[in-house]
């Protein structure tokens, strides 16, 4: 080799030791100022975590634990009714004009008895009441056509069920 390429080498490796020098130097430099930075907590992270930790359920213990006990019952009772159509109230005409039933026992459609003689007052003679009231309330599959489960509203309590029937056999005997 001559002195010229041996001058180049030696200064290029010197460029080169100080580029990786200067790299480790920036890298170390980052290191620190990331350090010195506070990062909020993520929200999203936090909720993570709580929900994790959460407790599964609840300790009643003496009378502390069974007034907070019939408290739950109490607001699970209030949700519970707060679901139901018509504000829980069981007048038979009511329900039956604005719910589900007057769309298909005014027609008569899909072969469910109209509200004459020969349509509930001919049920109520061949089954009973007691016996419509159950297949209103639970359903009912028959030759002429299909009764759902409270008229196709699950959320009717038995007793306005119950209501409307016994307002369908009144209108029936008009």
């Amino acid at each position: 080799m001559r002195n010229h390429d041996l001058a180049f080498l030696k200064r290029f490796s010197m460029v080169i030791a100080f580029l990786a020098l200067l790299a480790l130097g920036l890298i170390l430099f980052a290191r620190h100022l990331n350090s010195k930075v506070t990062y909020p907590a993520d929200p999203s992270a936090q909720q993570a975590t709580a929900d994790r930790i959460a407790p599964v359920g609840a300790v009643y213990a003496g009378a502390t634990g069974a007034a907070a006990q019939a408290a739950a019952q109490v607001a699970a009772a209030a949700a519970a009714t707060a679901n139901v159509p018509f504000d829980g109230r069981t007048d038979g005409a009511e329900i039956f004009n604005n719910g589900p039933c007057t769309g298909c026992h005014t027609a008569g459609v899909g072969g469910a008895p109209k509200l004459d003689a020969s349509g509930i007052g001919a049920r109520v003679a061949q089954q009973g009441l007691e016996e419509l009231i159950k297949k209103a309330t639970s359903g009912f599959t028959g030759t002429a056509g299909t009764m759902p489960p409270k008229g196709g509203n699950p959320a009717l309590t038995d007793d306005q069920i119950k209501a409307v029937v016994e307002y369908m056999v009144a209108q029936s005997k008009k």
